[in-house]
């Protein structure tokens, strides 16, 4: 079973200012003249970390990583202002022109297999292939089942500690309650609400529990970003037509794409990756079993480095 890659050091990072009030981070590692891959984080709102480097051969893969608006350490943190999925598609393109890049792989898990899809659907001469991992279709059955009816029912004890923040009878709307308390103008109350909701995420994310994936999440950086800009945009529909991903299918056709998706996964059920699945020729789903939502895991890492892998040796030739 293949296991990351060493820790590598980025070559340079910088940031490229987009619509104001945003600045985004983006670094590279790995080889300047490999293969350009770019790592597309989740959340939305999670950010990057030195981890996600380690899913590629240095000597083979030119590693770009970017923080998208409002993440990680991009400028200003947990912005919700001009913070949509179409601005995220089109500042995917300004890193690409910036970075002198013609066409390059997506590699993106979760909300990133979401922009990723996006992107592709909306710029598929730019995109060589797709790795994706744990499909998100952003429909409002997956938001349903996460922060309403589903998953609750596989974790009750954690979902008590998720809806304590929420008034008795504000719960039965919990994005748009949840919203409501992540854009208060009382600080306290917004970095309580911030970390109930990236606890519950990250205590769902594993089919083990994982403390240290737990803490992560925990992070009040982190939590603050990724709470918010999750609700702004589950508030919003993710800023997607209904069905559009799947309806917008046929623009993936020629695109080859591995979907990796861990058979356990509680936060996006396997529903969503069979869906794509049948609906892109071009894909090949594996699923993997003892495996949740997390790209920690073991059974995902060894499909995710598989994939680049392979995806390397046909790109190469």
């Amino acid at each position: 079973m293949f296991t990351l890659y060493p820790e590598l050091a980025a070559n340079e990072s910088f940031h490229i200012p987009v619509e104001a009030p945003h600045e985004l981070y983006v670094e590279e590692s790995g080889n300047p003249d490999g293969i350009p891959v770019l790592f597309v984080h989740g959340g939305p709102g999670a950010g990057c970390s030195p981890h996600d480097r380690r899913f590629f051969d240095p000597s083979r893969y030119r590693i770009i990583l970017f923080d998208q608006r409002g993440s990680g350490q991009s400028r200003p943190h947990a912005n919700l202002e001009q913070n949509t999925t179409q601005h995220l598609v089109e500042d995917m393109e300004v890193i690409r022109k910036q970075l002198g890049v013609d066409r390059w792989l997506l590699f993106g898990g979760s909300w990133g297999s979401t922009l990723s899809l996006v992107y592709a659907q909306t710029h598929p001469q730019r995109v060589l292939g797709m790795i994706l991992r744990g499909i998100f279709l952003c429909r409002q059955e997956d938001l349903q089942w996460f922060y309403q009816y589903g998953t609750r029912r596989l974790f009750p004890d954690y979902w008590e500690d998720f809806i304590r923040p929420l008034a008795a009878e504000d719960r039965d709307r919990i994005i748009t309650s949840y919203y409501r308390l992540l854009t208060s103008e009382n600080e306290l109350e917004k970095m309580g609400a911030a970390k109930a909701w990236s606890i519950w995420e990250g205590r769902c994310a594993t089919l083990k529990p994982n403390s240290a994936v737990v803490e992560a999440f925990a992070d009040p950086h982190r939590a603050l970003s990724l709470a918010r800009i999750e609700a702004h945009y589950f508030v919003n529909d993710a800023f997607l037509e209904p069905g559009q991903i799947l309806d917008d299918a046929d623009q993936l056709k020629d695109i080859p794409g591995v979907i990796v998706h861990g058979r356990y996964d509680a936060i996006c059920p396997l529903d969503n990756a069979h869906a794509l699945h049948q609906a892109w020729p071009g894909s090949e789903l594996q699923i993997i079993r003892e495996a949740g939502h997390s790209s920690g895991e073991p059974g995902i890492i060894d499909a995710l480095l598989r994939a680049t892998m392979r995806m390397a040796d046909q790109t190469e030739r």
